[in-house]
């Protein structure tokens, strides 16, 4: 079982099933060539994905092109169904800075032959999660401002009101396929800006004012 800790707290929140949204920042779409989607793009990641501070981002040995997506994470902490917007944020526990980790090279050949993204983005170390801020602390996760850095360089940083669906939104989508449990993640996309690491660099990822993560990166 995979613990997640709050910050500046003894609390935790035990880990359940990962999901995440592909293309929820316009500028985003656009870099990838691909539409901006008139509904969520739903994938899955696996509890196994998830790393904490200070741990190692490996790239597979499959791959020679890993690239890093900054992402606001938004922790569950009541299950709820058919959960309506309106209601949404009472659902909600924390929120966290995450990273989803993408195997490009990898997911480039998959989306050529139609193929599923699980391999490219559900591999061992792809999903590094801050410690989670308390939800009382952020009364409105669409006035946030994520970053990414690589060996202190900015490579990513944008406003969460950006995103094409909100939080809100994206729980009332999400909870009318999958039961949200607590202990959940929902990854909520990435903005413009994604590239490549390589072995021996440092990534760091800010949910700014709130909590931060920083990863070295190795290749198998």
């Amino acid at each position: 079982m995979i613990i997640l800790q709050f910050i500046d707290s003894q609390k935790t929140l035990a880990l359940g099933k990962i999901v995440c949204l592909g293309r929820n920042y316009a500028e985003h779409a656009k870099e990838m060539h691909t539409e901006v989607p008139s509904f969520p793009v739903i994938f899955l990641k696996p509890p196994s994905a998830v790393i904490s501070d200070g741990m190692t981002i490996v790239r597979p040995s499959i791959s020679r092109e890993m690239h890093h997506e900054v992402e606001l994470v938004v922790a569950i902490g009541k299950r709820g169904k058919n959960i309506p917007a309106s209601a949404a944020l009472s659902h909600v526990c924390g929120y966290a800075v995450g990273l989803d980790m993408t195997l490009r090279d990898v997911q480039s050949e998959a989306k050529k032959k139609g193929l599923p993204w699980s391999v490219a983005k559900g591999f061992d170390t792809s999903a590094p999660v801050s410690a989670i801020v308390p939800s009382s602390r952020i009364p409105d996760p669409q006035a946030l401002t994520i970053s990414c850095k690589v060996n202190g360089a900015v490579r990513q940083r944008t406003s969460t009101g950006k995103m094409i669906f909100s939080v809100p939104a994206m729980i009332e989508y999400v909870s009318s396929i999958f039961t949200l449990e607590e202990g959940d993640l929902l990854f909520t996309g990435t903005p413009e800006g994604v590239g490549p690491v390589n072995a021996g660099d440092v990534i760091s990822a800010d949910l700014e004012g709130f909590t931060s993560i920083t990863l070295h990166v190795a290749a198998a």
